[in-house]
C-alpha cells in the first residue's frame, strides 16, 4: 500500500501580546525609565511615517531617548517578558506533528529579534524566530542601522519566503495575530486560503480572521486548527489537551473561541524557570 504523503502547514506567530501579554515597547520604556511610549507610537500611527508595528525600531534609532539602547538592554527585556501559558507544550505537540499532518512554527514580529530570542531562550530555536534585525556599532554599542522591520507587509514577505523554502501550498498557511500590525498578513493569508486566527479583540481584526480565540494559553489556537481546519471531534481536542497536561474548562464555540485552560504544570514548570 502506498502511504499518502504528510499534508504540511506552515504556522506563523505574531510575539507581542499573541505570544506574551504586553508590548516589548513598553518593558524597554519602563526598563530605561522613558515616559509616554504609547503616546509616541500614536503620533507615529497619525503621520503614517512608519508601518504599524515598526514604531519601536524607529524610536530606537531616531527618538533621543531610545538612542541609548544597547544590545544587553534588548535582552534583559525578554527575560523580563511575561509569556502566555504552555508555550513549550504548544511547540512540543507542533514538532512532533499528528497523524498525516507536519507543522513548521515560526514566529515573525516586529519586536527586536534579540528580545524575542531572549524571551522564548531554550523553547523555540533562534533559527524559528525572525524579529527586526538591528545593526550595532562596534565601539559605542548603539544602533546605527536598522536592517530588515518584519511588520506590515514585512511580514507578508517572510511568510512568502518560509512557504517557498518548505515548499508549502498557499492554502496550508496559518497565521495568528493580535493587532492592526497584523492586518496586511492576515488579507494575504486569507486571499490565498489560509487560515488566521486573531487572539484579541480588537474589531479590525476580528472582521478579518477567519477564527478569534480568547485565552492566556498559547495552546489554545489548537483549538479552531483541530476544530475547523483539520475536522477533530471535540471529544479528541479534549484529550489532547489533558495528554499535556491541559485541561480544557471552558469552551465558548462561536466566531470567537472563548478557551479556559487549567495548566497542571505550571507550577512545576514556573519553579524550574526561576531556579533557572
Amino acid at each position: 500500500m502506498t502511504v499518502p504523503p504528510l499534508k504540511h502547514y506552515l504556522l506563523a506567530s505574531d510575539f507581542d501580546q499573541t505570544l506574551s501579554f504586553k508590548d516589548s515597547g513598553l518593558v524597554l520604556s519602563e526598563l530605561l525609565g522613558i515616559s509616554g511610549f504609547e503616546e509616541r507610537v500614536a503620533g507615529l500611527a497619525r503621520c503614517n511615517l512608519v508601518q504599524q508595528g515598526g514604531e519601536l525600531a524607529y524610536l530606537i534609532r531616531h527618538d533621543p531617548e531610545f538612542r541609548g539602547v544597547r544590545r544587553e538592554h534588548l535582552v534583559e527585556v525578554g527575560r523580563r517578558i511575561r509569556l502566555k501559558g504552555a508555550i513549550p507544550a504548544l511547540v512540543d505537540f507542533l514538532r512532533r506533528g499528528i497523524e498525516g499532518y507536519l507543522f513548521s512554527f515560526f514566529v515573525i514580529s516586529a519586536a527586536p529579534r534579540e528580545i524575542v530570542i531572549s524571551a522564548l531562550g531554550g523553547v523555540i530555536a533562534p533559527e524559528h524566530i525572525y524579529g527586526t534585525e538591528l545593526e550595532f556599532d562596534e565601539r559605542s554599542g548603539e544602533v546605527r542601522a536598522i536592517k530588515r522591520v518584519p511588520a506590515g507587509y514585512g511580514k507578508v514577505a517572510v511568510i512568502e519566503e518560509l512557504a517557498h523554502r518548505f515548499e508549502i501550498a498557499s492554502d496550508r498557511v496559518i497565521y495568528v495575530g493580535d493587532g492592526s500590525s497584523d492586518i496586511h498578513v492576515m488579507l494575504h493569508v486569507n486571499n490565498h486560503d489560509g487560515f488566521t486566527i486573531a487572539v484579541s479583540e480588537n474589531k479590525q481584526l476580528a472582521r478579518i480572521a477567519k477564527s478569534t480565540v480568547l485565552s492566556d494559553s498559547a495552546f489554545s489556537i489548537m483549538v479552531p486548527i483541530l476544530d475547523q481546519l483539520l475536522h477533530w471531534r471535540t471529544g479528541s481536542i479534549r484529550d489532547l489537551f489533558e495528554s499535556y497536561g491541559l485541561t480544557l474548562n471552558e469552551w465558548e464555540r462561536d466566531r470567537t473561541d472563548r478557551v479556559k485552560i487549567s495548566e497542571l504544570l505550571a507550577i512545576h514548570e514556573r519553579a524550574k524557570a526561576e531556579a533557572v
